[in-house]
């Protein structure tokens, strides 16, 4: 499956974006779908993940209450809608998909990854 992130951009502090991560090739909804972000000189890190079988969801503690991870399974697309930006939220943002079931908080876990979507907060 290919999948392609979109929706990242330039907000100040408390805007809000939607970022977008659609499939191709295969269908989305046999895998769960992870959001990872990285900013310069960390590593990458899991901030939201969704099921594919019960949309049950995970959220990294810095993200929980501002972001919310959905999913349109007939349009192969995951959404991250992410609210009350902060500046500490700048990275860019990856999506990936992987073909376990229970939550994969490891890179390792996801065999397809999207190109990534650059999101900056400015304070």
């Amino acid at each position: 499956v290919q999948l392609q992130a979109s929706g990242g951009g330039l907000v100040h502090r408390g805007g809000s974006l939607r970022l977008s991560c659609a499939a191709s090739g295969d269908r989305l909804d046999y895998y769960a779908v992870g959001w990872f972000r990285q900013a310069p000189g960390k590593e990458r890190e899991l901030i939201g993940w969704i099921s594919y079988r019960d949309r049950s969801t995970y959220y990294a503690d810095s993200v929980k209450g501002r972001f919310t991870i959905s999913r349109d399974n007939a349009k192969d697309t995951v959404y991250l809608q992410m609210n009350s930006l902060k500046p500490e939220d700048t990275a860019v943002y990856y999506c990936a998909a992987s073909p376990f079931y229970q939550l994969k908080t490891g890179r390792s876990g996801y065999d397809y990854w999207g190109q990534g979507t650059q999101v900056t907060v400015s304070s």
